[in-house]
């Protein structure tokens, strides 16, 4: 069975053994064990060359063995990856790894990621994670241009700086991550080191959040995403990656944390993910081919989004981003929803884009009697990568940096 880039297959309780074959170029193979946060428990979660097994995780030669029923509670998990020897001048991959994973039982899967062309010397080629209860296999076909060193900083490997960073060169220094309840200044020096990429749109967005006064304010921001029949094309053109990326680099500036929880409206079972500074380049793409196409719900999203924020415990405001590509089903339901969270901290933004009618969002606060204090809508245009981000970023929070403002 294959496997395309961002699908994902069951698996049982049982060994599997994830073997890694590479055209063109000597590469070592290594494998990371994340807790919940995507980050390891300690240095000793990285399993390579020097440090062969950790917690049910083994690797020989090119191939890693995890013995899922084996890995503890508190990994969540297991990232494989293939890396280019640096003793190689210029050693950069151009043909993508190939990735078998077989289970005693089971046919095996097959997994080649497209080909590379940006100088990638490191790859993540798939990860094993839980999931109500089990364990899938997701492949994920990510590069690195910025090597090992890039992708340990994403992963809170903490690595000597006077060792060559490759797979059987990697030394993990003693941990030195500190857990504080401190809450530092919010800047882009994040962005900086875990997402270059995102540094540009990052300062725009700052830039329109101190013009509008509230650069010294703190939210929580979500993203609801419409997954229903007539978004395909947008999800196809990557023009939905691209919208969720400003997002990410907007949050940068109103929540530290690197993390926008992202909710597919489809159907009565809105999926539930997150995208991060350190994993959100085709996360889009990874995610939503795990949702099924159907007519969307954003209430039932909508629902979801503020449960989660409530269940977090959260002291700031809720900044919901609601992308729509046409009008809801149930007008009334979404009115009542709007009503109802007025009062909890939540400012709903309904951004427009796609080819579908938005005349509802469009006149929810249209008459004078309307009474959502709360909402606001920005028309984004049929492709909202077209727009500058000066200007993408002042219809983003031109009405929530009023209701936030006292």
């Amino acid at each position: 069975m294959s496997l395309r880039k961002g699908e994902n297959a069951a698996l049982v309780a049982a060994p599997v053994v994830l073997s890694v074959a590479v055209q063109g170029l000597a590469a070592d193979v290594s494998a990371l064990l994340l807790g919940a946060d995507g980050k390891v428990r300690s240095d000793d979660d990285l399993v390579f060359y020097n440090h062969p097994a950790q917690d049910g995780v083994s690797i020989a030669d090119s191939a890693v063995t995890a013995d899922l029923a084996r890995v503890p509670a508190g990994v969540d998990r297991v990232v494989v990856v293939a890396s280019a020897d640096p003793l190689q001048p210029g050693a950069v991959f151009t043909h993508a790894p190939q990735l078998t994973a077989t289970q005693s039982g089971s046919p095996a899967l097959l997994f080649t990621a497209p080909d590379f062309t940006s100088g990638e010397t490191v790859v993540v080629l798939a990860e094993l994670y839980r999931r109500g209860g089990g364990w899938k296999i997701r492949a994920v076909g990510q590069g690195y241009a910025s090597g090992l060193a890039g992708l340990a900083t994403d992963y809170g490997v903490d690595v000597e700086p006077d060792q060559p960073v490759a797979s059987s060169a990697l030394v993990p220094a003693q941990a030195r991550r500190t857990s504080g309840s401190a809450r530092p200044v919010v800047d882009l020096s994040k962005v900086e080191r875990q997402a270059p990429g995102l540094l540009a749109p990052a300062r725009q967005a700052g830039q329109a959040l101190v013009d509008r006064g509230i650069a010294d304010r703190r939210a929580a921001v979500y993203l609801i995403l419409d997954h229903d029949w007539h978004m395909e094309e947008m999800y196809e053109s990557f023009a939905v990656q691209a919208f969720a990326e400003r997002v990410l680099a907007l949050s940068a500036n109103l929540d530290d944390d690197g993390t926008v929880p992202v909710i597919f409206s489809s159907g009565k079972e809105p999926f539930l993910e997150e995208i991060r500074l350190d994993n959100y380049r085709g996360r889009i793409g990874q995610l939503h081919t795990q949702v099924d196409w159907s007519w969307g719900d954003v209430a039932e999203a909508m629902r979801r989004a503020v449960g989660h924020y409530q269940e977090s415990g959260a002291a700031d405001p809720a900044f919901i981003v609601a992308q729509v590509g046409d009008e809801p089903w149930d007008k009334a339901e979404v009115r009542s929803l709007l009503q109802n969270t007025a009062s909890l901290g939540v400012f709903w933004l309904f951004v427009g884009f796609g080819r579908g009618k938005l005349a509802f969002y469009k006149n929810l606060n249209a008459s004078a009697s309307a009474t959502f204090t709360n909402v606001a809508f920005y028309d984004a245009s049929k492709n909202p990568g077209s727009v500058p981000g000066e200007q993408f970023y002042a219809g983003l929070v031109e009405a929530f940096a009023a209701w936030m403002r006292p």
